[in-house]
């Protein structure tokens, strides 16, 4: 009964386009044709789509980043564009549960060999009382709960506040970010899967991965919702 009660208050809806559907699922029909999973040809450490000398890109191969590898299951194009925007930026916490379902499901095979400890990228305390929510710890516990996996808080911090990354040149991304987090010494000796919704040039996952690195975490990878083409 309460089950049929939540479906009658809250119908199922496409996470991109908000469309009522008879059926629960993530996109409507139309949503789910556009969707852009991310092509086989990529870089086998950051994920940067396209074919490149022996999988590598030319960024990873001039600066490697401090981790391992990183995984996404679509494209930042269309209907999981507009579905992380709403999620984001137009108060639309609900829409976790449905994001970290199909990060579990798209990304699999990728989830085999990553590390068991999640921690999610984290907002700022000023971001964060702003928004009245953290959007990528959302997932990231969403994501624990399907996985069986751990989702700690407290881990990793953002040290000072920066600004969004939208509009930035590669540079000015890379300085914007620059000793931004600090990672607690409990991460010393352990291994990390480290969780955000959009990966572009990397710059802000390289700075999260440099703190948890230089506080001791023996191997960080990386799980994003897209991959930005940033090349």
């Amino acid at each position: 009964m309460l089950s049929s009660l939540l479906e009658l208050l809250y119908p199922p809806a496409c996470i991109a386009c908000a469309k009522v559907m008879p059926v629960r699922a993530a996109f409507c029909e139309t949503c789910d044709l556009a969707v852009e999973r991310l092509p086989p040809s990529r870089c086998r450490t950051c994920a940067e789509p396209g074919q490149f000398p022996r999988d590598m890109c030319p960024r990873c191969h001039l600066s490697p980043p401090p981790f391992t590898r990183a995984g996404a299951p679509f494209a930042h194009e269309g209907p999981v564009a507009r579905a992380i925007h709403r999620f984001k930026y137009e108060d639309h916490p609900e829409l976790a549960p449905a994001l970290a379902e199909l990060l579990a499901t798209e990304c699999r095979q990728f989830l085999e060999q990553a590390p068991a400890v999640l921690i999610a990228l984290p907002l700022h305390d000023q971001r964060f009382r702003e928004r009245k929510y953290d959007q990528t710890q959302l997932v990231a516990g969403e994501l624990a709960r399907i996985t069986g996996r751990e989702a700690p808080v407290g881990l990793l911090s953002r040290a000072r506040e920066t600004r969004r990354q939208v509009g930035l040149s590669e540079a000015e991304r890379a300085q914007n970010v620059a000793g931004a987090f600090t990672a607690s010494p409990s991460v010393a000796g352990r291994e990390f899967l480290l969780v955000d919704d959009v990966l572009t040039t990397g710059a802000t996952v390289r700075a999260a991965a440099s703190a948890l690195r230089e506080a001791g975490a023996t191997r960080v990878e990386i799980i994003t919702l897209a991959r930005a083409f940033s090349l």
